[in-house]
């Protein structure tokens, strides 16, 4: 309360504004205090340290081409703008010229980042896309030649392959309790023969820090044609991997030396003679900033010892088989397909638009393994019109024009023929019976083991046929081929076809896994075998006959008949 005369008061009222003035001044000062040199210097180092732990954690590539390093460089910048603002709102109530410098620099970045996107796009580059992948107009006949014993062919795909993988290891007390055999197994080609590799993994972080001394130490070898596994203890353990952390963590390992390297990848192979690598593509951008990328080369890491080197794709070893994965060579092929027309070809008239069906396989030809998959409109009907090779180590790719059922059509018509036993069907593999393109593929139970082998023609898929082992289906496709005047009965007949007189001592009926067989047993004791619904006729034989036979000569004793008369 004021008080004494007017003059007084006003001498009061002026006294109290400028203390509470200079009250105002002194939260000012302090406030400015809050902003020193010390602490903008331990802002900074604070700023580089959490920099650095993201850098550690994330392994962006340093370069254009990455994506991942772009976004983290916008942050950097708006984190640095919105201090740099705060800072100079605080201490001065109005946004400075380094403030603004800092605006205009990363709404630069932010305009050079979607510029440089839209350039990266199918939407603008639809011809650098499209030109991706050079493909040759190839005869199926005459590059695929004619199969007369398919126990050559890998049918095994990867859900079966880790179940037989499993036991391999199930029994090695020291090496089921410590480490697990990795899902992803890689589909090589050693020495001519198909095979299916995986490495044993760490099972956790304390079963890493437990045994990060020893390493780990060795692989699984699953050989897809005996439906057989077997552990292989390497010499040197491999101390890099997939499951390993902080410096021997493999993707780490590879980015502190290849620190601008994009990899697509890590794909462990055996070389000719056993030892272990992992395989690792690097991609290059094509289009605009990150867009249309393609492998240019691969780095070979040794995961016993960490050397590493660098292939471009004209050198690399004739034993690699993933430098190319199958994920990227359909979606070039997508691009090919649907991108030849321009982008709004794509999306308003289609014409010539193709496009690969959704899954592909595995063949190994000529040292090689190519990835295959069918080729169909963009309208999705279920016919392939073409199928498409693509080789894994060197990218070339082959077009075949065959036109009949895609695979999964193929598949849905093998399952058909054993629906009473709820057999699942793998992806099919593509072969030339007699020059007709044949999808051959397994039949798995629930537990993913392999039941049956299944053929379907690709252009009449009608045409299906079930056996217990691949010559028995084999014989059995032959002849509905035949009885269905696709082929002549004599071009079915191959080298491994025998033919003889024979007197029936014994007939004799079985079922097995829901399908009728007749056993005939000759004057030499020979057991022959076929399946009743392929040729009913066989009803007819009866003890005492002699009958002449053509058939094929199994393994295990029990010849597979092919015909008689």
């Amino acid at each position: 309360m004021y008080r004494g005369s007017l003059s007084d008061v006003i001498r009061q009222i002026i006294q109290e504004i400028r203390m509470r003035k200079g009250s105002s001044t002194g939260k000012t000062k302090k406030q400015k205090k809050v902003f020193t040199m010390k602490n903008i210097i331990t802002l900074l180092l604070t700023l580089i340290i959490i920099l650095a732990i993201a850098y550690y954690v994330s392994l962006p590539a340093i370069t254009t081409m990455s994506t991942q390093m772009w976004y983290s460089l916008i942050a950097i910048f708006v984190v640095l703008m919105g201090y740099s603002c705060f800072y100079d709102y605080t201490r001065k109530g109005l946004i400075g010229i380094r403030s603004k410098i800092m605006v205009v620099a990363t709404a630069g970045l932010l305009v050079f980042f979607l510029a440089g996107a839209l350039l990266s796009s199918p939407i603008v580059s639809a011809s650098k896309y499209a030109g991706l992948m050079d493909i040759k107009d190839e005869k199926f006949v005459k590059d695929i030649p004619e199969t007369d014993d398919i126990k050559d062919i890998a049918l095994m795909d990867t859900e079966s392959a880790a179940v037989i993988g499993q036991r391999a290891v199930g029994s090695l007390s020291d090496v089921v309790s410590q480490y697990e055999v990795s899902p992803d197994y890689t589909q090589l080609d050693l020495n001519g023969k198909p095979m299916k590799v995986s490495p044993l993994e760490y099972a956790g972080f304390f079963k890493w820090f437990n045994n990060k001394k020893d390493g780990i130490p060795g692989y699984v070898m699953v050989d897809p044609l005996e439906n057989e596994a077997k552990y292989v203890k390497l010499k040197q353990p491999m101390k890099y991997s997939m499951s390993a952390y902080f410096g021997k963590y493999l993707p780490r390992h590879l980015r502190f030396r290849y620190p601008t390297a994009v990899f697509e990848g890590y794909y462990f192979e055996i070389d000719e003679d056993g030892n272990p690598y992992y395989i690792c593509p690097v991609l290059k951008a094509n289009a605009g900033l990150f867009g249309a990328r393609d492998v240019k080369g691969v780095v070979i890491c040794n995961p016993c010892t960490g050397d590493t080197n660098y292939y471009k794709v004209a050198d690399i070893p004739q034993w690699v088989d993933h430098a190319f994965d199958g994920e990227l060579m359909i979606q070039k092929y997508r691009w090919k397909g649907t991108l030849s027309g321009g982008f709004i070809n794509s999306i308003i008239g289609n014409k010539g638009c193709k496009q690969p069906t959704d899954d592909y396989g595995y063949k190994v030809m000529d040292g090689d393994v190519w990835m295959y998959t069918g080729v169909t409109s963009v309208n999705g009907d279920q016919s392939n019109i073409a199928f498409v090779l693509m080789n894994g180590r060197t990218g070339e790719s082959k077009y075949y024009p065959v036109v009949g059922c895609d695979e999964n059509s193929a598949m849905s018509a093998a399952e058909g023929q054993v629906q009473h036993l709820n057999y699942t069907a793998s992806f099919p593999a593509l072969i030339n019976i007699n020059n007709q393109p044949t999808y051959i593929m397994v039949l798995k139970d629930k537990s993913q083991l392999v039941k049956m082998y299944a053929m379907v023609n690709v252009e009449k898929y009608n045409v299906v046929a079930t056996g217990t082992s691949q010559k028995e289906v084999l014989a059995e496709y032959r002849k509905m081929m035949s009885e269905e005047g696709i082929v002549d009965e004599k071009e079915v007949q191959t080298e491994t076809d025998l033919t003889k007189q024979i007197t029936v001592l014994d007939v004799n009926y079985i079922t097995n896994d829901g399908d009728s067989y007749i056993y005939l047993r000759d004057q030499d004791n020979v057991l022959y075998k076929e399946k009743i619904s392929a040729d009913e006729t066989v009803m007819f034989i009866k003890k005492g006959d002699r009958i002449e036979i053509t058939y094929e000569e199994n393994e295990n004793k029990i010849n597979t008949l092919i015909s008689w008369k």
